[in-house]
């Protein structure tokens, strides 16, 4: 649902916020750094499972049959490194939001470190265990980082909403691609990266929600803005659209999620639908955040719907028992639909 966007100007200037929440910054850096656990991406990585692929060295080629990951899990994993790859547009586009002075700089510069270890520790692990093709990887992150990736969002309050509402979509889709691999070492990993990105989602929504206090209209339009054209900043993967709808066919992120894990949680912690004091515009943009959240509540009620009747066709017994019914129902087949 994408609801038209509230085009009136900020009452307050880019400069002048942040300004006014750099004490904020510096508070809530301090405390990110007080709970921060460093790690190695090396340690996570197991590399007595690494061979030589074909090249140079005289490897072998990959094909699917060596990765002990399901195809959901591969599309997943690939979507989720592509998009830790083109951290050096992301670096830009924050750096350009938030500046490179003050408690401001000192998070862009400390987030990009952090962020860093992600597609360092992802790739390694998929080429030790041969999750995914190496050569299609490499060409799409060709394709990808050469594009970049620019924001659309045009004020602070935009910026602090997306990244938010972005980290904690993060955080599931690795969170849930680790659970779903099968495979250890990969759940281990991912379970690493998600908490980092949970540590920047806590960060950035302190700052919505010190932004709120300070210009709870501007804000809150915004944030209406952002979740009602909300896309994850990987859209431009080559084959997003594909591997993102395979991806939410097994559970590993979908609109069901998106509401409930990433949306619903935002609001109740912001207390964004319980504010008061807002005027019209501000009025108008949460009766918008309340149609698109009731607008996604129905997409995912008949897509669950869908998923019930898809696996109710797919039972067993009921195959079976179709098949015992169309050859005359002789004892043998009732017998092997019994066992």
């Amino acid at each position: 649902m994408n609801d038209h966007r509230i085009t009136a100007p900020p009452t307050r200037g880019h400069a002048g916020l942040l300004r006014e929440l750099e004490p904020a910054v510096a508070r809530h850096l301090d405390r990110h750094l007080e709970a921060a656990t460093e790690w190695f991406p090396h340690q996570y990585v197991p590399w007595s499972e690494a061979r030589d692929f074909e090249g140079p060295l005289g490897g072998e080629p990959w094909h699917a049959g060596q990765s002990p990951l399901a195809p959901a899990v591969r599309d997943a994993m690939l979507v989720n490194l592509l998009t830790e790859d083109n951290l050096p547009s992301y670096h830009h586009e924050i750096a350009s939001c938030f500046g490179r002075d003050t408690a401001w700089g000192t998070w862009v510069h400390r987030w990009t470190a952090e962020e860093g270890r992600h597609a360092e520790a992802l790739r390694a692990y998929l080429h030790a265990v041969r999750g995914v093709d190496p050569l299609q990887l490499e060409r799409a992150r060709m394709v990808h980082v050469s594009t970049g990736y620019r924001s659309t969002q045009p004020s602070l309050a935009h910026g602090l909403a997306y990244v938010t509402v972005q980290e904690l979509a993060t955080r599931e889709a690795h969170r849930n691609a680790g659970q779903a691999c099968g495979e250890q070492h990969g759940a281990r990993l991912m379970s690493r990266i998600a908490a980092d990105e949970n540590l920047h989602m806590i960060f950035y929504r302190a700052l919505c929600a010190d932004l709120l206090e300070l210009a709870p209209d501007d804000f809150t339009a915004a944030f209406a803005d952002v979740v009602c054209d909300f896309r994850m900043p990987g859209h431009g993967i080559p084959g997003f659209e594909g591997r993102a709808a395979r991806i939410a066919a097994a559970g590993i992120y979908d609109l069901a999620i998106h509401h409930q894990h990433v949306l619903l949680p935002l609001l109740r912690t912001l207390r964004v639908m319980e504010r008061t004091g807002l005027n019209a515009r501000g009025e108008e943009a949460r009766d918008r955040i309340g149609r698109h959240l009731e607008a996604l509540g129905e997409k995912t009620r008949r897509l669950q719907e869908l998923r019930d009747r898809m696996r109710q066709r797919a039972r067993p017994g009921r195959g079976q028992a179709g098949l015992v019914q169309s050859t005359g129902g002789d004892s043998d087949s009732r017998e092997g639909v019994r066992r």
